[in-house]
């Protein structure tokens, strides 16, 4: 081979080694979102995650791509479905946000690392072999909704004088969803305990189904109003607020986000935290971490919130001493 033919070879070789490294070195990681509720519903935890993913250095479009996908509220059915496709999509890692999700996603595979938020005791339901040591494909964070049920509950018989009769508004019976049913577990006893009853009232989660909840709970002389800590009442916090207030009933969520929409009070985990948490896990799986390696982790920031424009409104006097526990008190 003469010497031009050679200088030419090596050219091609060297290019083409050089594609192939920048191939290798920019790919773009495939990212699925599975969520039981809406787009719109979801979109302040959303933006949580993908700021944080941002500050990590993960841009969409650049060097990750994430395919959403939100079950719109209509059950294990679809939400099996959308975990089937995103296993179809061969993405490299799945973020799920409640049971039922983590528990789809889960059952469609064993191979690629899901990355789970908000669950309730991932144990008990068989998602994980241990919290510190979780095994398989999965791991995330919990944020202890069946304890703080209870919680909830105290709060509210020390907020509303003479309080005896409480609405717990939750999913139809017939749709199945393992982490409200263990809170329901918890509650029922927790109700008897406090010397609350407890109206269980099944609701279906459109405008119609949630204004007929409410009726149901007015009907039931009920006094104060609560919800189970799952993702598709949240996702409809702000309907659930309008109609306390159109109600008139005093109410405490899971979540600060239902006071940001102008309800009561609330009382649990820090969503935003949770959820930049999970795009931490998300950074350290892309870059080779085992999600067996990675524990699963338990709440640790709470928050009490009382709004007291919102008391005003239903002529509600919160007493001094629960005021004072508030880590945050609207006026």
């Amino acid at each position: 081979m003469n010497k031009p033919a050679s200088i030419l070879c090596a050219v091609i070789l060297l290019v083409g080694a050089t594609i192939a490294e920048a191939q290798q070195t920019g790919k773009i990681f495939l990212i699925g979102f599975l969520d039981p509720s809406n787009a719109s519903g979801s979109a302040v935890l959303v933006d949580a995650f993908r700021q944080e993913l941002t500050k990590l250095g993960w841009i969409d479009g650049k060097n990750i791509t994430i395919e959403y996908r939100f079950a719109e509220g209509k059950g294990d059915a679809r939400v099996k479905e959308l975990a089937a496709d995103l296993v179809r999509l061969k993405v490299d890692l799945i973020v799920t946000t409640g049971n039922p999700p983590a528990l789809a996603a889960k059952g469609a595979t064993t191979t690629i690392p899901i990355v789970m938020v908000s669950v309730v005791d991932p144990v008990e339901l068989g998602l994980v072999t241990s919290l510190a040591r979780p095994g398989g494909n999965v791991t995330g964070f919990t944020g202890f909704p069946v304890e703080l049920n209870t919680k909830r509950l105290e709060i509210l018989k020390d907020a509303v004088p003479k309080l005896a009769r409480v609405g717990l508004l939750r999913r139809l019976a017939s749709v199945h969803n393992p982490g409200e049913e263990l809170q329901l577990k918890e509650l029922r006893p927790a109700a008897l305990a406090l010397k609350l009853k407890l109206e269980e009232i099944e609701t279906q989660l459109d405008p119609q189904g949630l204004e007929s909840a409410f009726q149901t709970a007015k009907q039931k002389q009920v006094q104060a109003i609560t919800t189970t800590a799952i993702r598709t009442f949240f996702a409809e916090r702000k309907p659930i607020v309008a109609l306390a207030g159109k109600y008139r009933l005093p109410a405490i969520y899971g979540r600060k986000e239902y006071v940001d929409e102008g309800g009561l009070m609330s009382y649990g985990p820090d969503n935003d935290d949770q959820y930049r948490n999970a795009a931490r896990y998300v950074d350290k799986i892309l870059k080779g971490t085992k999600p067996a390696d990675l524990p699963v982790q338990q709440a640790t920031k709470f928050e009490f919130v009382i709004n007291l424009k919102a008391a005003k409104q239903i002529d509600l006097t919160i007493p001094p001493d629960v005021l004072a526990r508030a880590d945050k008190v609207i006026r």
